[in-house]
């Protein structure tokens, strides 16, 4: 579906939007990548990297707060990836208004822009913090998916349509988990805030996968959420440094001890296959046949949580998992 197309990536210079761009590249032939960020030295790195060496992509300057420049960067696109968004849950709580600015309203400005635009698709992601939010960011991220979903009616007798995609924490993404107990394995204490602390998993390979096969499944409402493994954090710290102390810190601000990617109130318009749930909007005010996705509806009551979750890695799991991500820069 993307041979001979613009795909545009917000937040390219990202984890995620690296990845999803040199995915892109070199698995499919598209006319142009257009990676969009407000950092030009990230986009000056990423252009001087070999992985990006390519005459496809372009590096544009600019900030989903912005929605005239969004507007001139979607001349032309044909599917566009919003993975932007602000994501440090204590920097949100210390800064609520400029995770507000740029999650919330910069939603807002991405459908906008789209929709006048004459974009395609778009893709936005999201996380387990939308589910339930108890802290500003899950909070953001929740306006954030209804905006998205409900760009479907706004888009009226255009052909823009929207999806969300859903899943837990990334492996070696910036300020996650891992990189920062590695770095701590060399100052020799790991600090964790609760051992018990569960939490999904997804590396960032998998995670793009799975947003550019909903990009190519969806037909616009759905929230996608993978099927993922589950660890507790205590397990994590013992996989990764088991000669190093354990100093427990304590829930930090609007942290939760467990997550959800589907809360019980939504189990009655999610539909389960054999690698994903499928959340269908409970009202869509536009055209969307929920029966084109084939399997079961989840019963009610039904809750998808880090807690619960059937599927969860041992330490030895944990220990092949770093072990990976240790050996691949890129990942």
């Amino acid at each position: 579906m993307l041979n001979g197309k613009t795909i545009m990536i917000t937040g390219g210079t990202g984890s995620f939007g690296k990845r999803c761009c040199y995915d892109i590249l070199t698995r499919f032939q598209p006319e142009k990548v257009i990676v969009f960020s407000r950092d030009e030295l990230k986009q000056s790195e990423m252009a001087s990297s070999p992985a990006f060496a390519s005459d496809k992509i372009r590096f544009f300057i600019g900030d989903v707060r912005d929605e005239p420049r969004l507007r001139r960067a979607m001349a032309g696109v044909d599917f566009v990836i919003h993975a932007a968004a602000l994501k440090q849950v204590p920097a949100a709580e210390y800064n609520p208004h400029e995770f507000i600015k740029t999650n919330i309203n910069g939603a807002m400005n991405v459908v906008d822009a789209a929709i006048t635009t004459g974009v395609r698709r778009v893709v936005a992601l999201s996380t387990d913090k939308a589910v339930n939010p108890i802290n500003l960011y899950g909070a953001t991220k929740l306006c954030s998916d209804k905006i998205f979903i409900a760009g479907n009616s706004y888009s009226g007798k255009f052909d823009t349509r929207f999806s969300v995609v859903r899943y837990g924490n990334v492996i070696g993404s910036r300020g996650s988990v891992i990189p920062i107990f590695l770095q701590q394995k060399k100052a020799g204490l790991i600090t964790i805030t609760k051992r018990e602390m569960t939490r999904f998993v997804i590396s960032i390979r998998q995670g793009v996968s799975f947003a550019l096969q909903s990009l190519e499944d969806m037909s616009g409402g759905e929230i996608f959420i993978p099927k993922l493994p589950s660890c507790s954090i205590g397990d994590l710290a013992e996989a990764i440094a088991p000669e190093c102390p354990v100093k427990i810190i304590g829930l930090r601000p609007g942290e939760k001890l467990h997550e959800a990617l589907i809360p019980a109130d939504e189990s009655h318009h999610t539909t389960e296959q054999e690698d994903r749930f499928v959340i269908h909007p409970s009202n869509p005010y536009w055209r969307y046949d929920s029966e084109r996705y084939k399997g079961k509806i989840c019963p009610e009551g039904f809750g998808y949580d880090s807690f619960t979750n059937p599927v969860k890695l041992s330490v030895d799991d944990l220990v092949s998992l770093v072990e990976k991500f240790r050996s691949s820069e890129f990942e």
